[in-house]
């Protein structure tokens, strides 16, 4: 993507759907989006190499063998510390020669937040679908265009099969900091580690929490300094920005206007979203521009939905973890535990630890 990447929040799982494709084919449409989901599926597993070959080929890129390399040392770390599970994944490396592995294509009515959904077998409902092809989610979102939906696409460097395959580091992620490509390791071996069907805000707030204490404990356990906190503070202003934005289209959509003012309004919002981007930058950040890129691209309800979703109880599992003494076992139980209750009841424990927090 550009300079903000915002892979973690979307990153899908059409991996999951090989075993089910010859249950769903029902329709053409249905038929061509299965069968490219499979293909696609298949040609990565084919691409898949041991990364210990990898590494022991002094034929290959030598910037790649060293990432690699400590890439391991994060999944050795990952089962011996984080007690997560401790299988081939991202002990094997797919060079896919593209820059994304697939691409998501979200959409939403025009003046609407809600997304329009799809339903798969084990993953659950999901605001998005992937494609393998990027011509094909771009066919997909003109279609919903033409349907009248304001639609974004979005390329993902990485998904996670929840431990139905031995997923791979791929290529598409050798783009990212060093730190980052490591600590992904850690949020896609807790989903394969526990996983509640329906509830992604849960299913990611719990990942991110692993990802962002486990990467706490990596940088301790290797005499690093903590992270600073000017990154990742100006990740949750932005955020933050974007949420307020998203609030307040809300309330716009909620009036009882006729279409040509609500459009008109509509685009009063998300110029105030950019003024109010721009102000914070130059006054409050020195003038850094690092999301200026998907600031200054062009707007709709769709580019929002990633935002929020997937962070909003991080807090609620840090006090959950402080609850069990840090004790990652215990976590995990308490988190299954959570994951067990009905969706009402566990959105209320949740606010509850968020109270605490």
């Amino acid at each position: 993507m550009n300079s903000f990447n915002l892979s973690r929040w979307q990153a899908g799982l059409p991996g999951f759907l090989l075993p089910a494709v010859l249950m769903l084919l029902g329709g053409c449409s249905s038929v061509s989006y299965y069968s490219q989901l499979a293909q696609g599926q298949l040609q990565l597993l084919h691409a898949r190499e041991p990364v210990a070959d990898v590494i022991a080929d002094s034929g290959r890129d030598p910037a790649l063998r060293e990432r690699l390399t400590q890439a391991q040392k994060a999944r050795d770390f990952a089962s011996e510390h984080l007690h997560l599970p401790d299988n081939q994944s991202y002990r094997l490396y797919a060079d896919i020669g593209r820059p994304y592995v697939v691409w998501n294509v979200f959409a939403t009515g025009e003046f609407s937040l809600d997304p329009v959904t799809h339903c798969f077998p084990i993953a659950g409902c999901v605001a998005y679908r992937g494609y393998y092809n990027q011509g094909a989610a771009r066919g997909e979102a003109a279609l919903q265009k033409l349907d009248g939906k304001d639609v974004y696409v979005s390329g993902v460097e990485a998904y996670s099969t929840l431990g139905w395959f031995n997923d791979p580091i791929i290529s598409s992620m050798m783009n990212w900091g060093s730190e980052r490509l490591m600590t992904l390791i850690f949020h896609e071996l807790a989903h394969q580690r526990f996983y509640v069907k329906d509830d992604s805000e849960f299913n990611e707030s719990y990942a991110n929490f692993v990802e962002q204490e486990g990467t706490r404990q990596w940088r301790a356990a290797r005499g690093l300094p903590p992270q600073t906190l000017s990154e990742s503070q100006r990740r949750d202003q932005f955020t933050q920005l974007v949420l307020d934005a998203r609030d307040r289209l809300k309330l716009l959509y909620a009036q009882p206007l006729s279409p040509e003012l609500m459009r008109e309004r509509k685009v009063g919002e998300f110029a105030r979203l950019r003024a109010d981007y721009r102000q914070m930058r130059d006054t409050q950040w020195a003038g850094d521009t690092r999301y200026d890129a998907w600031i200054n691209a062009p707007m709709n309800n769709a580019r929002l939905l990633p935002f929020g979703l997937y962070d909003q109880w991080v807090p609620a599992f840090a006090a959950l973890f402080k609850q069990v003494g840090g004790d990652w076992m215990a976590f995990y139980q308490a988190v299954e535990k959570l994951g067990g209750l009905p969706k009402d009841e566990r959105k209320a424990a949740l606010e509850q630890l968020m109270a605490r927090a």
